[in-house]
């Protein structure tokens, strides 16, 4: 993903805004990203990829999704349809690269 891309898409909380609450806020646990503009509250599709960002902080890696953008919205409206996570999406968005 690119640093303006959304990953909260129901409060339109990008991935720039999330790396800088966590590198200023240094939250403690996933959960208190939801201070960030609401992410996580909604309709909760992003909140596997928000505890992947969380841990990727956690442990001194780079803030990244490894899925696009359109990939992303595509299947979170799949999520919003069906309540299911295509597991194949959040597999390959939250894989590290080594």
């Amino acid at each position: 993903m690119q640093p303006d891309d959304e990953v909260c898409l129901c409060f339109h909380v990008s991935l720039r805004k999330i790396r800088a609450f966590l590198q200023r806020e240094n939250p403690p646990v996933a959960s208190l990203i939801s201070e960030c503009l609401g992410a996580g509250t909604g309709c909760m599709w992003c909140v596997p990829f928000l505890k992947h960002l969380h841990k990727m902080h956690a442990n001194g890696k780079a803030i990244d999704l490894s899925v696009s953008p359109e990939e992303y919205a595509r299947t979170r409206l799949v999520y919003r349809e069906t309540n299911e996570r295509d597991a194949g999406v959040v597999k390959k968005a939250t894989e590290e690269e080594t």
